[in-house]
């Protein structure tokens, strides 16, 4: 039954449902058919959750820590993200500049519904993360691309930066690594944004580093307030558990930064889910200050299936595949596959027909390029064994071979 046309808030029209979860629900789909279908949408880890952690959140339960907390997190949580800023970053932030909410999503969702009016700009280096420009829509802003091809390694330079910048730009939205092209910015490359930034000084950002942690080649990451001090009373560093601690449904993620916008950020969290779960902060607490070091050992298994995945994607025919710096995604060039006919006589005009036949041809699940704002590419997260890999890149390759 269709909903009535009164039904449904006008907003709605502005917002998409996410890509990569409608791909990965596709694939679930299919193999619910009986399909022999691999899926490569989801932007997961596939290692578990860590025994010390899962101990602490079945400790946290036995102990009756299963109420409510602080709306915005326990002081203790808050804390432990201090001391993790203070350690990893060199950056100090009181706990009345912490923030905690179910997941990284709803820190950015609370930033933009605290700050956005209509006509607010939010710049976005393109490709980006689907739920960014849905989110500034969402809350009343307009989404302002920048578009930053596989020639530039996908990621903006400052002239691109300070041609965006207008009057009414209220943030900045940088996430490195990056989701989906794993593309990372130097600490040189930091420092020239920064400088922009400066110039700008009406300019907020919110610097995504949930990929911290997943960084390959001996890649210095480093973070924009912790290079340009100027910068930081106006910048929300948010991270999380999710990537680095394979937590992501637990759902929590932590921002910190200017004290009346982590208060106002609380106000929204305050009328919509109040704190996230208790048990997850519990496990969240131990993630922080518990054993790290498992995390360059699963870096390492990761940079591993990269090499193998670029190396096997590049002997397509008609597919480029860039070496990322970090994250667990790779974003292929699909433009050799444009315009060329399958098996069956359709031929693919764009991205999603490339990503649609993959899937219907070789049961192989990826996400299309437009989802993430630069086309012709698709999105492959190599966040699964090595052997499923493997097979999914031959049957990418047999595909490519298929087509006149």
């Amino acid at each position: 039954m269709s909903a009535h046309p009164s039904l449904l808030a006008a907003r709605l029209a502005a917002v998409k449902p996410s890509a990569t979860m409608a791909a990965t629900a596709r694939a679930a789909e299919l193999k619910a058919e009986g399909r022999d279908v691999i899926g490569l949408g989801a932007g997961e880890p596939d290692f578990d959750t860590p025994d010390n952690i899962k101990e602490a959140a079945i400790a946290a339960m036995r102990a009756g820590d299963t109420k409510y907390t602080v709306v915005d997190g326990t002081p203790a949580l808050k804390d432990a993200v201090a001391g993790k800023f203070r350690r990893e970053n060199g950056l100090d932030y009181k706990r009345s500049q912490v923030t905690i909410a179910c997941g990284g999503k709803q820190i950015i969702f609370n930033a933009m519904m605290a700050t956005l009016n209509a006509g607010d700009e939010v710049v976005i280096p393109a490709p980006y993360w689907v739920s960014y420009p849905d989110i500034v829509l969402f809350s009343g802003g307009t989404p302002v691309a920048v578009e930053a091809p596989l020639a530039q390694d996908f990621k903006i330079t400052p002239g691109q930066l300070d041609a965006a910048i207008t009057p009414k730009t209220k943030w900045l939205i940088l996430n490195s690594p990056s989701n989906p092209t794993g593309a990372a910015y130097t600490k040189d490359e930091l420092k020239g944004l920064a400088e922009v930034l400066v110039a700008h000084p009406h300019v907020y950002i919110l610097t995504d580093d949930i990929y911290e942690h997943i960084i390959y080649d001996g890649f210095e990451f480093a973070t924009i307030a912790q290079l340009e001090p100027n910068l930081y009373d106006r910048t929300l560093t948010m991270n999380g558990v999710s990537k680095a601690y394979a937590m992501t449904g637990w759902r929590i993620g932590y921002a910190a930064g200017p004290e009346p916008l982590i208060k106002a950020m609380g106000t929204i969290q305050s009328q919509s889910t109040s704190n996230p779960c208790s048990i997850s902060q519990a496990a969240a607490l131990e993630a922080l200050t518990g054993p790290q070091d498992f995390i360059p050992e699963r870096a390492q298994a990761f940079c591993k299936r990269r090499d193998r995945v670029v190396a096997l994607l590049n002997q397509a025919p008609g597919i480029t595949c860039y070496e990322p710096d970090g994250a667990f995604y790779v974003y292929p060039g699909c433009d050799g596959l444009i315009g060329k006919t399958t098996p069956d006589g359709n031929l693919l005009k764009d991205d999603t027909d490339v990503t649609a036949w993959l899937l219907e041809a070789e049961g192989v699940a990826v996400v299309q390029g437009a989802a993430f704002g630069v086309s012709p590419c698709f999105r492959i997260s190599y966040a699964t064994s090595m052997e499923v890999l493997e097979e999914a890149c031959k049957r990418i390759k047999r595909a490519c071979e298929s087509l006149s």
